[in-house]
């Protein structure tokens, strides 16, 4: 009986500890993620990376961003062998692992072994499969990538945050800037913020102009007519008569998207000082405000010309991209009437 009664509680002590075992794994909490912004970690093995694989994915994930002048990759990568796949980098925030298997696979897992954390798998049996997963799929990894990247570039500027009181009041909306920033120009119906840095300056236009101005639904067209014209207005150069335009030698791309459930066209290309030597590329979004009768404009641009400017334009597409649309009682004829 004494035999039977302690093999119980052996029994017993031992369910308690694994129950206890399985709620501290339950209960653990994952290490921060790392990481540059716009980096990918790629863990393949050395012979398909070298071969088409690795080409296809080149071509994927380091094709050029639109809009800027020299060519930059779409995103940072670092190639690592899976006997290398240690800890410090299932650390990285955005890993894609990409390997041969019985069958053809795309597959995400978040916060696998960090957090926030994108893990992507891709597996074919063969490299024909693999290439074929990867162009199935490369739409869906690379908006993907990109839609985390812009929640942890907000997360970075929500740590630090300029007062946007008075783009409140002058045009209903928020937008969470980075305290780097301060006011350029201001007007009644146009703001101006800029952010200095030793090798230039990055800044966000913020106006608004009545449903009309879009005529025809023209809208590379009229974005340029309206940008260039607020060029004209408020932002000049040193030298006399020199304002800010598009350049007319890169023709823009035009994409339909939607910011804060509403219609939105985003305009990138870049932009040039008339009769200056300054240039640089500009993000710009022209969106749809039925409500009040009228279009938003957002433009983030930035001048660097000693240094990279991707990471400067995908800061600004992120502060952009943070705008909400306020509710108000105030009087929406007075809105719709404040054009620049």
């Amino acid at each position: 009986m004494r035999k039977a009664n302690f093999f119980f509680c052996l029994f017993l002590v031992s369910l308690l500890l694994s129950c206890e075992k399985k709620v501290k794994q339950d209960d653990l909490v994952l290490p921060a993620s790392t990481g540059k912004i716009n980096t990918i970690s790629i863990i393949i093995d050395d012979v398909l990376w070298n071969g088409d694989v690795g080409d296809s994915l080149r071509k994927k994930l380091a094709a050029p961003v639109d809009g800027l002048q020299e060519e930059e990759p779409l995103f940072t990568i670092n190639q690592f062998s899976p006997k290398i796949f240690d800890s410090n980098v299932r650390l990285g925030r955005n890993i894609l692992v990409v390997s041969k298997a019985s069958n053809a696979e795309f597959k995400h897992v978040m916060d696998k072994y960090a957090a926030p954390q994108n893990v992507f798998y891709i597996t074919g049996h063969n490299l024909k499969e693999i290439i074929e997963t990867l162009d199935l799929h490369a739409a869906t990894l690379v908006s993907s990538i990109k839609f985390y990247e812009i929640i942890e570039n907000q997360k970075i500027s929500a740590k630090a945050l300029f007062n946007d009181r008075l783009i409140r009041q002058k045009f209903h909306v928020s937008l969470q800037i980075p305290n780097s920033f301060s006011y350029a120009l201001v007007r009644d119906r146009f703001i101006w913020l800029k952010k200095d840095i030793p090798s230039g300056n990055a800044s966000l236009l913020i106006y608004q102009v009545p449903i009309s101005a879009f005529k025809n639904g023209e809208i590379a067209e009229n974005s340029i007519r309206l940008r260039d014209s607020i060029g004209k207005k408020y932002i000049h150069g040193m030298l006399d008569k020199s304002a800010m335009i598009t350049e007319e030698s890169y023709y823009p791309y035009v994409t339909e998207t939607q910011i804060d459930e509403r219609q939105a066209f985003e305009i990138r290309g870049t932009w040039e000082l008339h009769n200056n030597f300054m240039n640089g590329p500009f993000i710009n979004y022209a969106i749809k405000d039925l409500k009040n009768k009228r279009y938003i404009i957002v433009e983030g641009f930035a001048y660097n010309p000693s240094s990279t400017k991707r990471d400067m334009i995908f800061e600004l597409e992120s502060i952009i991209k943070s705008i909400q649309f306020l509710k108000t009682q105030q009087n929406e004829a007075k809105i719709r009437n404040k054009a620049f």
